[in-house]
């Protein structure tokens, strides 16, 4: 290993700065970490409970000596950090991963989930040099939406697209079915996607289609964080030192999986 990758992979410990509520589910943690505070957007962190488990999660803001995580409360671990006040002590590793392109031309993001978090990230970093800054955000509903108050004041009016399975918000669909009709009428020198896999697939065939040069984020099963251990793997990549960000090219190399199937915990091949 690397000087520089086993300097980011010493775990340091540090306390919460600041734990804020996002919605229901979704908590936003601030730790305190040099390394971390310099990530770049798309890059992620292993994040460690004491007691409980390691954990990746994706960067949403980074800065000043500070880093933020996005984190839903969908297991064990999650459950047990959301259970974690100011003040508490968590362990850190990172920033890991490669990052994403920063285009200056015009480009949209197409985020789901908590994959709005790192395309929140690339948006304030893209918001003063990219010619056109597009965003379309999806959820089940609009108390699921992520970052709105952020969106609103990256985005214009016309330039920010919001969608629910249930009409809640925006239009009653998924985030991927405006797409289509977006990009008839607009061109896009880039699209930037992070959200369910199934999601990131859709936006995947729909810029390969057109030939709109394409970066997604993608999350897999991570232990280890630097390629060791090979349960992030999706055909020949490790996405935790390949990726996690991979372009149109590298995503058509490996159609039979992405999208398609994961590597569970026993090393067995799952839906995603």
């Amino acid at each position: 290993m690397s000087d520089y990758h086993t300097r980011f992979n010493i775990l340091r410990t540090t306390d919460i700065l600041e734990v804020k509520a996002e919605t229901s589910s979704v908590k936003t943690f601030t730790l305190e970490d040099k390394l971390c505070s310099k990530a770049k957007p798309g890059q992620f962190l292993m994040l460690w409970i004491p007691g409980i488990d390691e954990i990746p999660l994706s960067i949403l803001n980074a800065g000043d000596g500070q880093v933020s995580v996005a984190v839903k409360n969908v297991g064990d671990a999650t459950r047990h950090l959301h259970e974690m006040n100011r003040g508490e002590l968590v362990g850190v590793r990172g920033p890991f991963g490669n990052s994403f392109t920063e285009s200056r031309g015009r480009v949209l993001l197409v985020g789901g989930g908590t994959g709005t978090a790192p395309l929140l990230f690339l948006a304030k970093r893209l918001a003063a040099k990219a010619d056109r800054l597009s965003f379309i955000v999806g959820a089940k509903t609009k108390s699921e939406l992520l970052f709105l108050k952020d969106l609103d004041t990256i985005c214009s009016e016309e330039s920010f697209l919001g969608t629910t399975e249930d009409g809640s918000f925006g239009i009653q669909c998924l985030a991927t079915e405006p797409l289509e009709e977006l990009l008839e009428k607009q061109n896009f020198n880039m699209i930037y996607t992070c959200g369910p896999e199934q999601m990131m697939r859709k936006v995947f065939d729909i810029a390969e289609k057109r030939r709109i040069p394409l970066e997604a984020s993608l999350e897999r099963l991570m232990r280890c964080g630097i390629g060791l251990c090979g349960s992030c793997m999706i055909g020949k990549y490790r996405v935790c030192r390949d990726g996690p960000v991979f372009n149109l090219s590298q995503l058509s190399e490996i159609k039979d999986e992405f999208g398609v199937s994961k590597l569970g915990f026993d090393g067995s091949v799952i839906p995603v």
